[in-house]
């Protein structure tokens, strides 16, 4: 990966978040911030 990429790929998410921040209250970031903690959990019970 390239810096072009990997700085539009950056740039993507940050708009993704903003335009979740104002359109849906951030649901879908803390949806995904909650599946993650969740999936760490189920990957520390296997360690």
């Amino acid at each position: 990966m390239n810096t072009s990429v990997a700085v539009g790929l950056s740039a993507l998410i940050i708009l993704a978040a903003l335009v979740d921040g104002f359109a849906n209250d951030w649901g879908f970031f803390l949806f995904l911030a909650r599946k993650t903690v969740e999936l760490i959990d189920w990957v520390e019970f296997w360690r």
